[in-house]
């Protein structure tokens, strides 16, 4: 009976480690489906030639893709417009913060989107006005700011 659960115990190890391999295998072009060949057209050129992870992110990023509203997409493309313009180095800087980012606990996540949108609906002269002192501050100096905001941004007036 032991030997017979560690038999099992060890198919479902094998198991698991079978899917995490195939699920990085390379997908051939005609094994998507219309729906995704039709998102994934300006990559079909050089398809086959994509690592697995590449074309497995692809297909996952096609999924959302289906998924999205109208309005959802036109943000996505406006986002990815901006990226291709961002140089190797401010990418960089983008995915290092996004990682920093990723990390905070939920609530500080929510309060820093929350203060995100705030900001975005302030008149453009105050926005002006509080990136000016936000880029004269030095890294404490932030750091204290940030730690002191209220849980919820101040009401518009």
């Amino acid at each position: 009976m032991k030997r017979l659960n560690i038999i099992i115990g060890l198919i479902g190890i094998l198991g698991s480690f079978c899917q995490a391999v195939l699920a990085e295998e390379s997908v051939a072009w005609e094994a998507l489906t219309p729906e995704e060949q039709h998102i994934l057209k300006p990559a079909h050129k050089n398809w086959e030639k994509l690592s697995a992870e590449k074309q497995q992110r692809l297909r996952a990023g096609a999924r959302r893709w289906k998924k999205m509203t109208p309005e959802q997409r036109t943000r996505a493309k406006k986002n990815l417009k901006r990226w291709k313009e961002m140089s190797p180095q401010e990418r960089k800087t983008f995915r290092k913060r996004l990682e920093r980012f990723r990390k905070l606990p939920p609530e500080k996540r929510r309060k820093l989107r929350r203060y995100r949108e705030w900001f975005k609906n302030l008149p453009e002269e105050r926005r002006k006005e509080l990136r000016k002192r936000w880029q004269n501050m030095t890294p404490q100096q932030r750091r204290q700011r940030l730690n002191k905001l209220p849980r919820r941004p101040p009401h518009r007036r």
